[in-house]
């Protein structure tokens, strides 16, 4: 069977952070259940396509999934569970905000299923949260963190950000002990980018931030201080004790086939992209012309094109609403394999590009990989091709050279 992950998003927050772009918004009352009605619907009409594929991860993420009752958590995990085929040793995470939770929710995530909690603290510097527009402070992040492993969580990731409006190395380096001498399982840790629109982007003349010598420090910081600790560096933002590396994120970067469920969700698979609409009433209406494709249309055949022929399936996702449809060429998934690939700090292997496309890297991106080596940006040691400590710091650069 081939290896699928799930991604299912709760667009609802108690308040929008100031710097979030993504598709999230407070929840009015009684709109937690229709939404999630919705999503039952969509997991029951999209399991029929994946009779051939083993659910190795599923992922909750959001806006605030914390936010739902353990109800309505319990119904969309059972709904999974019922129509797919879920691995004994499957890996189910749900984001969670300090202070969103009781340990008797907690522990109602274990008898559903769940086994890995990432909290979003982002700095212990209560200043620097307010400035963000967090809902929390540092306090009410222990008590959280406290409770879910009192609760029995024996694998969480904890989020970090840099490059917050009036943080200091002294502050950034202080949020990255505090979170070491806890102990969690893995960390992922961001630099603040500023989103155009959002209320941070629009008001940052009135802060202070960090200025590219002091970023380009605290990067490094990052590194030397989780390394320190034993956290190895997996992916160019994500670090973890041996072991306890991230299974869902890995599916994005080596670009297996994962299914998006919810509003503005994103899929991949069989190397056909596609998105699921932005807006209520439009994600409510493509699930009604799915329903009557399964009343009214052959559907059986394009449940065997899936996955094997990129067009048909790409063609019945676009007659269903969905958005940015995109069957991959060969040139793109290349690319993509390029610079997905080299975000882990395994890199790429050459040998799996050959087998992949049938050509070998060299053949393709040649005169590039001789020129990044040559440059120090990358280095390639027997079948492997990855970054070096110079190529992580101008990434997005490296990244660009295979770009066609």
């Amino acid at each position: 069977m081939k290896n699928l992950s799930i991604y299912i998003h709760i667009p609802f927050c108690v308040k929008k952070c100031l710097y979030c772009d993504f598709l999230s918004r407070p929840a009015c009352d009684g709109e937690i259940e229709s939404y999630v009605n919705l999503l039952l619907r969509e997991i029951k009409e999209q399991s029929v396509f994946y009779g051939d594929h083993r659910v190795v991860s599923i992922f909750l993420g959001g806006g605030t999934p914390s936010l739902l009752p353990s109800r309505e958590t319990g119904r969309i995990l059972e709904r999974t569970r019922s129509g797919f085929a879920v691995a004994e040793d499957v890996e189910i995470t749900i984001e969670c905000n300090p202070g969103t939770v009781t340990e008797q929710k907690l522990r109602d995530y274990i008898t559903h299923g769940i086994n890995r909690l990432s909290i979003g603290l982002q700095s212990t510097d209560d200043e620097e949260l307010k400035r963000i527009g967090r809902i929390h402070d540092y306090g009410s992040f222990l008590e959280t963190y406290s409770l879910a492993r009192a609760a029995g969580f024996d694998n969480i990731n904890i989020d970090l950000m840099a490059g917050l409006p009036g943080q200091g190395m002294a502050s950034y380096r202080r949020t990255l002990e505090r979170v070491v001498a806890l102990s969690p399982e893995h960390i992922s840790a961001y630099s603040l980018i500023l989103e155009e629109g959002t209320p941070l982007y629009v008001n940052q003349n009135a802060y202070r931030f960090p200025d590219e010598d002091e970023d380009r420090e605290m990067y490094e910081l990052t590194g030397t201080v989780l390394g320190e600790a034993g956290f190895h560096r997996y992916e160019i933002s994500n670090y973890a004790r041996e072991g306890w590396e991230c299974r869902h994120n890995k599916v994005y970067w080596r670009r297996g086939d994962y299914v998006g469920f919810g509003l503005g969700a994103s899929s991949m698979v069989g190397n056909v992209r596609w998105k699921n609409p932005d807006v209520q009433a439009d994600y409510a209406a493509c699930l009604k012309r799915m329903e009557a494709r399964d009343r009214h249309s052959d559907s059986g055949c394009v449940i065997h094109a899936a996955g094997t022929q990129s067009e048909p399936f790409a063609e019945m996702l676009r007659r269903t609403g969905r958005r940015e449809v995109q069957p991959l060429t060969p040139q793109e998934q290349m690319e993509e394999f390029m610079f997905l690939g080299l975000r882990l700090m395994e890199g790429v292997g050459l040998e799996e590009f050959r087998q992949y496309f049938g050509k070998t890297a060299d053949e393709i991106y040649g005169k590039q990989m001789k020129s990044l080596v040559q440059q120090g940006l990358l280095e390639r040691t027997g079948p492997r091709l990855r970054l070096t400590p110079r190529g992580i710091d101008v990434s997005n650069m490296v990244f660009a050279e295979f770009l066609f």
